[in-house]
């Protein structure tokens, strides 16, 4: 057997064994770490992470160059890196947990800063240095923070028994027909929301039930539908009053309380049943504005409260929380406008209550009142002078007074009113509301009931007068609603005389009425005061057409002036007149100087032949024949 024997070396070059020496050091990254490609062995780095300063062989890394990243300590100045937080560490989540709450209660006394976060806030590369995991986690906890205001608000809703007391209404509507008012328009359906409040009531808007025919009330979790009654609908604040007579409606419910007025950037969280979905909806958003304002529905202006939460078709009715899960208002309009986002109202609790007062009080609504007044605000200097005012007098100046207010008896025009139970009214016509806040004074007589005496001071021709007036409702020439009553008409020879209203204006005209009705309709709207409490704006709205009233076919929604050289008061009156007249013709003076002559006997006559070519079943209303 052969002995084996270790091969010797032979001689030749020896091999190569990596030398530190001089030349071009390894490329680095801007943060110090070692490019790939790059041998490691021969730098200060890689000695100090080995720990020793004594080169290594490249046996020791088998693969010649390596991909390796080794964080170094940067001499110099600045804020020392900061370090992620290992979320598995309870210290950790203990930091969390004291920021969120830190965070929580700062943002209870005013807007949200966090001051405390800063650092983390403004560091890109806090993020940037944790893993995917972190990436996706703190982010999301930053977010909490500054939204911990709505975050809170709505944990409390979701939390409270008041949302179970949030039901969807079901309502089928007949609305009159102003174009022929002796029959109804197809009937529709919808949807909207309510709350359930103390008395087995349930509140939602007027709107919401205007003209129904049948409502019905679904609770949450629930496939039943209940039939409810209507109780009272104020239009002016647009809001109506529910009950259930079923007892299985009432069981594992808790009505909802109401709060007080909300302030400024308090947080708000709407609750209800809008489009978009079948189950209940919830929005948050927070106080932007509180001021008089203009109810669309009411064609009044009461207070209201401005949000930013999102409020849809659907969710009028519904209420608005706040972070204790108490009712601060409801949902009831929006502004849709072009240059406008996110600008939605509720109403207030004080108009709300001031409703459910009323009707306790008396059983019904009785509307809220009003001074009866026209005024112009005095912030000139000279028109102050001009008054007979002092330097530090303040006040409006009237303008009008309602011949049908109460305040007509006492007040006259250019009188200066001064103050308002005690109050004193600005120049522009505001006074004090909240710290920091002023609102118009017509906001002190809404708080009033109809009935009720206020005491104001009136200064005229440089003297002081004080008087105590009632107040009352408003009665309008042309009427904002007409409550739920069918419109009144009257017919004679195929002419078809009626009222006007607003729904009959908005009927006739469409929703731009305001711009498309006739001018003079309009002035009488805007402009024109009621006269006497039974005075109404008769018109001559269209023409059957038939051979007595050949020639005046074209002749509509045109103002009757008087009857017979007799001015007209009111539809009844004129109906009483013509019925009652022997005279030879039937002369109708209308508006631009236009008039009507018929034959009495062959007008009545032909009446009958109209009705029934029509199939209309009276020549007039049922209002009228009483």
């Amino acid at each position: 057997m052969m002995e084996q024997v270790p091969a010797k070396r032979g001689r030749g070059r020896p091999p190569k064994t990596p030398k530190r020496g001089p030349g071009r050091p390894p490329k680095k990254d801007k943060i110090g770490q070692v490019v790939k490609g790059s041998s490691p062995s021969n730098t200060p780095e890689f000695e100090k992470a080995n720990g020793t300063g004594k080169n290594n062989s490249v046996e020791d890394f088998p693969n010649g160059n390596i991909d390796i990243v080794v964080s170094v300590k940067r001499p110099g100045r600045g804020r020392p890196k900061k370090h992620p937080l290992d979320l598995n560490s309870p210290s950790s989540l203990n930091k969390v947990e004291n920021a969120e709450a830190n965070g929580l209660k700062r943002m209870k006394s005013e807007r949200l800063r966090l001051r405390d976060m800063s650092p983390t806030r403004r560091s890109g590369r806090y993020f940037e240095s944790l893993s995917p995991t972190h990436n996706t986690i703190l982010p999301v906890l930053g977010d909490v923070l500054r939204q911990n205001v709505t975050a809170e608000v709505t944990e409390d809703v979701k939390g409270s028994p008041s949302m179970n007391a949030v039901v969807k209404v079901f309502c089928v509507h007949t609305e009159p027909n102003f174009s022929l008012p002796w029959q109804r328009k197809r009937q529709f359906s919808s949807n909207s929301s309510g709350f359930i409040i103390d008395g087995r009531r349930v509140l939602t808007n007027a709107h919401s039930v205007e003209h129904h025919t049948q409502v019905k009330l679904k609770k949450r979790g629930s496939d039943t539908k209940y039939l409810a009654t209507v109780l009272a609908i104020g239009t002016e604040c647009d809001i109506a009053l529910l009950t259930v007579n079923d007892e299985e409606f009432w069981e594992d419910v808790t009505p909802v309380q109401f709060g007080a007025l909300p302030s400024l950037q308090d947080a708000v969280t709407v609750v209800g049943y809008p489009i978009g979905g079948d189950t209940i909806s919830v929005t948050s958003g927070v106080v932007s504005r509180i001021e008089v304002l203009s109810y669309v529905h009411g064609s009044t202006e009461l207070l209201g409260v401005q949000i930013d939460a999102a409020i849809n078709a659907g969710n009028s009715g519904g209420p608005a929380f706040n972070g204790k899960g108490q009712c601060v208002g409801i949902a009831f309009q929006s502004l849709k406008h072009e240059d406008a986002e996110n600008i939605g109202y509720v109403i207030p609790t004080p108009v709300i209550e001031h409703f459910i007062s009323d009707y306790e009080r008396s059983g019904d609504y009785t509307g809220f009142p009003i001074l009866g007044i026209e005024w112009q605000k005095m912030e000139n200097p000279d028109l102050r002078l001009a008054m007979g005012m002092n330097f530090h007098q303040k006040g409006v100046r009237v303008r009008r007074v309602e011949p049908t207010a109460p305040a007509f008896t006492f007040l006259k025009p250019s009188d200066i009113l001064l103050s308002f139970d005690g109050i004193d009214i600005a120049n522009d016509g505001t006074v004090p509301f909240r710290r920091g806040e002023r609102i118009g004074f017509s906001y002190l007589v809404s708080q009033k009931y109809t009935g009720e005496q206020a005491k104001v001071v009136v200064l005229r021709a440089s003297k002081y007068f004080e008087y105590d007036i009632e107040l009352s409702t408003h009665k309008r020439l042309v009427p904002a609603h007409i409550k739920g009553k069918p419109p009144s008409y009257y017919i004679i020879a195929g002419f078809v005389f009626s009222t006007v209203s607003v729904p009959y204006l908005r009927s006739e005209y469409g929703k731009d009425y305001d711009y498309d009705a006739p001018v003079k309709l309009l002035d009488k709207l805007l402009h024109s005061m009621a006269q006497t409490e039974d005075e109404q704006l008769v018109v001559l709205s269209q023409v059957l057409v038939a051979d007595i009233n050949i020639g005046y076919e074209d002749i509509v929604n045109t103002q009757v002036l008087a009857f017979n050289g007799v001015q007209v008061r009111n539809l009844r009156h004129l109906a009483e007149m013509v019925e009652s007249c022997d005279d030879e013709f039937l002369q109708f003076s209308l508006d631009y100087q236009q008039i009507v002559v018929l034959g009495t006997k062959a007008a009545k006559a032909a009446t009958l032949d109209i009705l029934s070519t029509h199939c209309i079943p009276c020549a007039m209303s049922d209002d009228l024949k009483s």
